[in-house]
């Protein structure tokens, strides 16, 4: 049956009332203390019929409707508990349901509780935090994007999963010196499997083996004979049947995640006003691991917005961030407050004065992953983007120009996503003739601060509007 156990107060006495003076924000506020096989519950003294402000619940589904009762009966109307794990997601869901004002909780607000470490302690010390205003609510998108994001988080565990059994298949062709993996760029592309599976059917002669290449391999089939005499070891054959067999198990799963992740994409309202979708104006090779739909226009009519447009953005990256931060951008006031909220922005350690550190906070941020992914790519863009990218890490080094990048793609994805504006390139040619006349610019002012005069061989760049 449903438990509730009253809980005594610690040290056998009640909380230390709050000072007089504060004020009190939210009035009709609890505190959940979450746990993996109990929830702790405090709310303000005297709301309680039996006199008992802390009371414990169990996890089972029947004891969190036991615990949502009992805050309706204490009028209870809004709720702040912490992030732990997954456990809080099913009593968010179901006191949200109820109609609460949940507020889910950084844990990192929460870590220094005064006095003794007791979950009676911690439920109590978030009801008093919510109670005068001093939490702040984690982000969560809307239900529709949750579901979303869960479908698009198990099919990148699936990808993971699929790799590491390719990393299986070529161990095992090691194993028995089969130099597969370094005349062709993927075991487990073309004409990778088609050589594998052949060899799983009995084939053993190199010569046979090597005219299942496909036309567009680049290695000649000389090569590939050469590279595919070794040993035929029973227990290696073994390996290598079941991490196929498990590959393609996973490839089926990915593509049953693709079906549903395009079948909630079609639930979405479409953006009233938007234009057309334009064609792709770049041209990518497709992937092992693309989406077996087209999500380009899946995003463009939600969005109203093409954000493949953007230099090393392609439709798995938007749809990855999409799918993390939703389609509601006043959430945040500025771009500013968006690129900090994916830890993408510089750290202010500020101390006597003086700035002691900028780093970035850390972040598990799968949209800021995928952000800073996206900006590695674009080493070698002709883009007023890459040529940014290129000139930060010649000055600054690899880590902090990908962070930089990611930055500036984030205030990208923000302003289309929040104002509906395009986005089109200038170039690195014009980016380059911008940057040199900044430069000139400050040497110019420089020299006139000095006294001097700065005389030029030939004309400066005029500079332009602002890059992107």
């Amino acid at each position: 049956m449903p438990t509730a156990r009253p809980h005594p107060h610690p040290h056998g006495r009640r909380a230390a009332p709050p000072p007089p003076d504060l004020h009190r924000i939210n009035a009709n506020a609890a505190g959940i203390d979450i746990g993996a096989a109990s929830h702790h519950v405090a709310v303000p003294p005297g709301r309680d019929p039996d006199g008992c402000d802390v009371r414990a619940f169990g996890a089972f589904t029947a004891d969190l409707y036991v615990l949502a009762e009992w805050l309706t009966r204490c009028g209870i109307q809004t709720v702040a508990m912490e992030s732990t794990g997954v456990y809080w997601i099913p009593l968010f869901e179901l006191l949200s349901a109820r109609g609460f004002e949940v507020r889910l909780v950084d844990p990192r607000q929460l870590k220094r509780v005064p006095g003794r470490k007791t979950d009676v302690l911690d439920c109590q010390w978030i009801q008093q935090l919510h109670t005068f205003g001093l939490l702040a609510a984690a982000f969560r998108p809307d239900d529709q994007i949750c579901v979303l994001r869960s479908y698009l988080r198990q099919r990148a565990m699936l990808v993971t999963y699929a790799a590491q059994h390719i990393q299986h298949m070529q161990k095992a062709l090691e194993l028995m010196n089969l130099k597969l993996a370094h005349v062709v760029s993927d075991i487990a592309g073309r004409t990778g499997l088609a050589i594998i599976r052949a060899i799983l059917d009995g084939q053993r002669d190199p010569r046979a083996l090597a005219t299942l290449r496909d036309p567009h391999c680049k290695a000649d089939a000389a090569t590939i004979a050469r590279a595919l005499e070794g040993s035929w070891r029973a227990e290696h054959l073994f390996e290598l049947r079941q991490a196929v067999e498990l590959l393609e198990f996973y490839q089926k799963q990915i593509a049953a995640c693709d079906r549903e992740i395009e079948a909630q994409l079609t639930r979405f309202a479409d953006k009233p006003g938007a234009p057309p979708v334009a064609d792709a104006a770049r041209r990518r090779k497709a992937r092992r691991t693309a989406l077996s739909f087209d999500a380009r226009q899946h995003l463009h009519r939600l969005t109203g917005v093409d954000l493949t447009r953007i230099d090393g953005i392609d439709a798995p990256t938007a749809l990855t961030v999409v799918g993390e931060i939703g389609l509601d951008m006043t959430r945040w006031p500025t771009e500013k407050h968006f690129a900090s909220w994916l830890g993408l922005a510089p750290g202010s350690h500020l101390s006597g004065g003086k700035q002691r550190s900028s780093r970035t906070k850390p972040s598990s941020s799968r949209a800021a992953a995928a952000l800073r992914l996206a900006a590695s790519s674009l080493y070698h863009s002709h883009s007023a983007l890459g040529a940014f990218h290129r000139r930060l890490k010649a000055r600054l080094g690899a880590p902090k120009a990908i962070t930089a990048t990611a930055h500036k793609l984030a205030c990208l994805i923000y302003r289309m996503l929040r104002f509906g504006t395009d986005y089109v390139d200038r170039g690195q040619d014009y980016y380059e003739r911008r940057y040199q006349g900044r430069v000139v610019s400050n040497l110019m002012r420089r020299a006139q601060e000095l006294g001097y005069t700065l005389t030029m061989n030939h004309s400066p760049a005029t500079p332009s509007p602002a890059a992107p």
